[in-house]
């Protein structure tokens, strides 16, 4: 599988947004469409943040940081290895971007956004996962857009998961190897 950009460094997206919102269909799709390594930005969290997110209790940004340098500490490695990633995160905040791209040159983001009764939808159907659908409103009041000035674009999750993935390709100026 080539993992990285023949001829050009590495790129590193992070998929962003709330729960529910198509973060990991985006990114796996990313991740087939242009043979990038993929990883799961959930499975960095420790077992304490899951636990309380399971529970219903939002978390803070204490419970954040150390997640966040994991998914860094990941990209880092990825990116000192010229392999072209994507891993999904909802850096859902200014402060937490800044910390995911602190050395990383090749981090940009790719933040999906979709009407709030859209992920509550979602939410409701996703079986198995443990972000219960009472967080939603935690994270919607903490997200923060994407500025101006940060490497990212912004990408409608509505329509079906191949008009979404096309959105995210296009505006990301990715076009998969033939």
């Amino acid at each position: 599988m080539e993992a990285s950009r023949t001829g050009q460094d590495p790129d590193i997206v992070v998929v962003m947004g709330v729960a529910g919102s198509g973060k990991t269909t985006v990114a796996k799709g990313i991740a087939v469409s242009m043979h990038w390594i993929f990883a799961e930005g959930d499975a960095f969290h420790p077992e304490a943040n899951v636990e309380k997110m399971h529970s219903g209790v939002p978390l803070t940004d204490e419970d954040r940081w150390p997640w966040l340098r994991l998914i860094g500490e990941w990209m880092s490695e990825q990116e000192q290895a010229g392999i072209s990633s994507v891993v999904t995160c909802s850096a859902l905040r200014r402060v937490y971007r800044d910390v995911l791209r602190e050395g990383r040159p090749a981090v940009r983001f790719c933040h999906i956004t979709s009407p709030e009764s859209t992920i509550a939808d979602r939410l409701e159907q996703r079986q198995g996962h443990y972000m219960p659908p009472s967080l939603l409103p935690s994270q919607i009041a903490i997200l923060e857009p994407l500025e101006l000035d940060e490497p990212g674009v912004t990408v409608s999750g509505e329509g079906t998961q191949t008009e979404v993935l096309t959105r995210a390709l296009n505006a990301l100026g990715l076009t998969p190897p033939v």
